[in-house]
């Protein structure tokens, strides 16, 4: 099912700036968070996509490429790589995590997030950045890559608690909840403050005995291979987000993201314009007068096309439906030939001799008349390449 645009999940023109866009935000995860709607699956989903909507619109950057590209440019309805671009596959740990500065201290069951989570803080893990080479070809029909990524993973040791045992004890502090409060007599009455937890840094829970092999932090230095399932029609300096497959959270946390830089190479014979392809054709000048047929490359090998008798140099010829699809649209653009006219430096008594002949011809001034075809063919042989 196609995914609904964003500024109507929020409900928010384009032209809405950052303060709107969280404001319109906070009003819908408020309607639809899961402390006001228990077990309503229908409500979890719209809490979601609000999120995913945000979490999108919020950043400059994503907004900018969803601005031009739409839903492709975050990954389409498929996603990328399995999480999406921007906010795609966004679960309630990311935005518990992500998001829980909208509500501040208050919102619901002490905090953003509520109910069994309480006021917890949740470790996020960093990001990471790649950078991926895509040829030509790699480009124009998508492809999938495989990479080998060094980054931090959850502790096997520990399941990632960072405790030796794998138990994690309630911090008899805050009693679980990652916050302690504090009541305060003032002139205007009773004012009551949360603060995150000193003994236990807002996580609720304490560690006795520390994992030997991961000293207490639930994550160690490892390395994963990620497929990654990139669309055609991305351009260079493209920034695409891999949802979760960052560094690992700290103490069983939210894993970061893996932001690939896409690099394109520059092809031998073909320039990339957008979604057109500009070849340079040489031809000599008996082939531009005569007319001949040449190949030029494509992305999918040679395609054969037609010079017409008296082509100029600089003229444009144009194979439709030859060049890059559009990221957003899958329209191809096309490939512009421009022709360009070959005239020999060097020349033979005998060619010079078959010029001379030409010289005082109507055909060889500026507005000719009487064509002297049949004495070309005579010297394509000459001339030819």
């Amino acid at each position: 099912m196609a995914k609904r645009d964003y500024y109507e999940i929020l409900g928010i023109s384009k032209s809405a700036d950052a303060a709107e866009i969280k404001k319109a935000y906070r009003k819908m995860a408020v309607k639809y968070h899961p402390d006001k709607n228990p077990d309503d699956a229908s409500a979890e989903a719209k809490f979601k996509e609000a999120a995913e909507a945000y979490e999108v619109l919020s950043n400059a950057d994503k907004k900018a490429r969803y601005d031009q590209y739409g839903h492709a440019g975050m990954g389409g309805a498929g996603g990328f790589g399995g999480g999406g671009f921007g906010g795609g596959g966004m679960s309630m740990d990311d935005i518990f995590s992500q998001f829980g500065d909208i509500f501040g201290g208050g919102g619901f069951g002490g905090g953003f997030g509520g109910g069994s989570r309480g006021g917890r803080r949740v470790n996020k893990g960093s990001n990471l950045r790649v950078r991926v080479k895509l040829n030509l070809e790699e480009v124009a029909n998508g492809v999938t890559k495989k990479l080998k990524v060094n980054k931090y993973v959850g502790c096997t040791k520990c399941t990632g608690t960072g405790a030796a045992d794998g138990k994690m004890n309630t911090c008899q502090t805050c009693g679980g909840r990652g916050q302690v409060t504090r009541v305060m007599n003032t002139p205007l009455g009773q004012m009551q403050t949360a603060s995150t937890c000193p003994s236990c840094s807002g996580q609720g829970q304490t560690i006795t005995n520390k994992c030997t092999s991961c000293y207490g932090d639930g994550i160690v230095k490892g390395e994963e291979v990620i497929e990654v399932k990139i669309p055609a029609g991305v351009g260079n300096d493209m920034q695409l987000s891999v949802r979760g497959k960052g560094n690992a959270g700290a103490k069983s946390g939210v894993p970061g993201d893996l932001i690939v830089l896409v690099e394109e190479e520059e092809h031998p014979e073909l320039k990339r314009d957008g979604t057109d392809l500009h070849y340079e054709l040489y031809i000599s000048f008996v082939d531009a007068a005569l007319g001949t047929s040449v190949e030029v490359p494509t992305i999918e090998g040679k395609a054969r096309i037609k010079v017409e008798p008296g082509t100029q140099s600089g003229k444009l010829l144009r194979l439709r439906g030859k060049g890059l699809p559009d990221l957003d649209y899958g329209r191809k653009g096309d490939i512009l030939v421009h022709a360009n006219v070959w005239i020999p430096k060097k020349l033979s008594r005998e060619e010079k001799d078959a010029l001379e002949k030409l010289k005082d011809s109507e055909n060889f001034r500026p507005d000719p008349g009487k064509s002297e075809k049949s004495f070309f063919e005579k010297m394509k042989d000459y001339f030819h390449n």
